[in-house]
């Protein structure tokens, strides 16, 4: 029976000509104005992820990366755009070993991969979009060089890293440590601007309208600035001196360099499907985490759902159960396909997902069980063994660094870390198109902002295994199997919904009930999305120092006693979090001759818009 909250943060939005959702109002408007200007859902996404890197410089930037998925009404199909740059050439298992790491760094140099995100971004606008470059980018220079609000979130971020700023990364201080008379953390609200960035950005349009009038060259030449012109040649001038104190207290070089720079583009691929309740679900292929959204889907759909009350213990049990199976495959199979066969069909086959369901009980589950797809026999990173206690195999947290800002969510200082990390859009359009994209990497606590640029590498690299042999296993050329997660839905071949967040590996956790109230439980998307969420931290994350916490369970408060009660009884360890807490999901839906939005309240700046 359809479920309904009688009250919602803000409105679902709905209208016929464009709707753009993000992690941040800013953002969000300047994607609605590229759709004004008569652009599409495509050149909506660009503008706004390349907004988002200026504005949400803790959750993403240009060193980062952004994994893209969509639904391109003039080809009538999906597609999934692989904006997840590759290891260096030089990131061997031995290299590692050489330098006696068990792990590779959350921060620093060492763990910076090929930044994809801009080559992305000129992909998706180049083979995807309407509007001239100038169009996507103006807005991004504006907000660098005139300045934007500072969100309270941004001031934690840099107060987190001050003092690693001061002591071992100047040029990074000089960039962020602006507030204040003589320097220090910017205060909440104030005028915060980027000259370094926008001049960057301002020299990549330029050289890119100096091509000729030819929209295609203009973007391609733009793409050739940032990987074989003077960004790129600006970074290996840096990385070839630089010495960084990373997270082990040890400093260390890069071992990107401008070959792989030269090297990389950006690729289109088919999305990994599953059809669930009349629906097909696409997601990014293994060498993300998106397909452990399809297995908890093959899991959960031998359950009853729909006879469960949505948020009930009941329900909450079910859903977790199924993500420690779906992500303990996960840490078994995923990698990336061009170097390692995924047996996703046998992962997604009901065959397996019956053979698996059978693990679900009524009590909660502590050990990591990874599956036999097609009678393969399972290995797991050397980190599982050791990842619920101490800081990880080879790895010494150095007393002024914090180990959590090898990602920005803090997951290992549990649930009452700071919060969030990475950033997400997502675009519909009156002409049939929809896109969702999840840009994150590169932000401020990654690494050392690069001189003459404005923006720091990121760090992506610390989600290979150095465990030899396995599919996530590092190796040159190789992308890390990312967590970065957006989702697009068809009904009867038709883009029906686009959606995701931010959140690591909760990202396909934080998703799915806001997937199933939808599906299940007649729950519009503001609805989903404002209902009280929850995830378990039972496997080990795929962020420095590969912690996990078996058993655990975090809930938001408004959840009620009695569910946390009864999920404790069934032996979850279940910590309470704060009732607007947990995930900063976005989404925007096509459907009946209407276009749909919503947006996440958590957090406080996330916004959609729309007409």
């Amino acid at each position: 029976m359809p479920t309904q909250p009688p009250f919602t943060t803000r409105p679902e939005l709905a209208g016929t000509f464009g709707m753009v959702a993000s992690t941040h109002w800013l953002a969000s408007a300047a994607g609605m104005a590229m759709l004004e200007r008569g652009g599409n859902a495509f050149d909506a996404a660009v503008a706004t992820g390349l907004v988002l890197q200026v504005v949400e410089p803790h959750l993403n930037g240009p060193g980062g990366e952004v994994p893209v998925i969509g639904f391109d009404a003039a080809r009538g199909e999906p597609f999934v755009l692989s904006g997840q740059g590759p290891a260096p050439a030089a990131a061997t298992l031995d290299a590692f070993a050489a330098l006696g790491l068990g792990l590779v760094p959350g921060n620093g140099l060492l763990a910076a991969c090929v930044p994809a995100a801009f080559g992305t971004w000129m992909l998706l606008l180049r083979e995807h979009g309407t509007l001239p470059l100038r169009a996507v980018m103006e807005h991004a220079i504006g907000y660098a060089a005139d300045g934007y609000p500072v969100l309270p979130s941004i001031c934690d971020g840099i107060a987190s890293v001050a003092l690693l700023f001061r002591e071992h990364w100047p040029s990074s201080a000089e960039i962020y440590l602006t507030g204040g008379r003589g320097g220090g953390v910017p205060a909440p609200g104030s005028r915060f601007t980027n000259p370094a960035l926008a001049a960057t950005y301002q020299r990549i349009l330029d050289e890119a309208e100096a091509a000729g009038p030819d929209r295609d060259e203009q973007i391609e030449a733009a793409r050739r600035a940032f990987y074989e012109g003077f960004v790129a040649e600006t970074m290996a001038s840096y990385l070839s001196g630089a010495e960084v104190m990373d997270v082990t207290g040890t400093p260390h070089r890069a071992l990107l360099g401008p070959d792989d720079l030269a090297g990389w583009r950006a690729t289109t691929e088919a999305p990994a499907t599953f059809g669930y309740g009349g629906l097909t679900v696409c997601k990014t292929p293994p060498w993300g985490q998106g397909p452990v959204f399809l297995q908890q889907l093959s899991l959960l759909s031998g359950f009853d759902l729909a006879a469960m009350q949505p948020g009930s213990a009941e329900f909450i049990h079910t859903v977790v159960e199924c993500a420690k199976l779906a992500f303990a495959d996960r840490e078994a199979w995923y990698g990336d396909p061009g170097f390692t066969e995924v047996p996703l069909d046998d992962l997604l086959s009901p065959g397996y997902a019956a053979r698996r369901r059978g693990l679900v009980g009524d009590r909660a589950r502590p050990d990591l069980v990874p599956g036999e797809p097609g009678g393969r026999v399972p290995r797991l990173p050397a980190f599982t063994a050791a990842a619920s206690g101490g800081a990880g195999a080879g790895s010494v947290a150095a007393p002024s660094l914090d180990p959590g800002t090898g990602e920005p969510m803090s997951r290992t200082a549990g649930a009452h870390g700071r919060a969030g990390d990475t950033c997400h859009l997502d675009a519909a359009d009156r002409f049939g198109n929809l896109v969702s994209a999840t840009p994150s990497g590169g932000w401020l606590q990654s690494s050392p902002v690069i001189p003459g640029l404005g923006f720091c590498l990121g760090t992506r690299a610390q989600m290979f295994a150095l465990t030899p042999g396995l599919p996530a296993s590092i190796a040159p050329g190789k992308r890390p199997r990312t967590t970065l997660s957006p989702g697009l839905v068809l009904r009867d071949g038709e883009p029906y919904l686009a959606f995701g967040t931010p959140g690591g590996d909760q990202q396909d956790q934080w998703t799915l009930p806001f997937f199933l109230n939808h599906v299940h439980f007649g729950m519009n998307l503001q609805q989903a999305i404002d209902a009280p969420t929850f995830h378990t931290r039972h496997f080990p994350s795929s962020f420095y120092p590969r912690e996990a916490c078996p058993l655990a369970v975090d809930v938001e408060a408004r959840a009620g006693q009695d569910v946390i009660e009864a999920l404790r009884g069934k032996g979850h360890e279940v910590t309470v979090t704060p009732p607007w807490s947990l995930g900063r999901i976005s989404a925007v839906a096509r459907s009946g001759g209407f276009l749909y939005a919503a947006a996440n309240p958590r957090g406080m700046q996330g916004y959609a818009a729309g007409r």
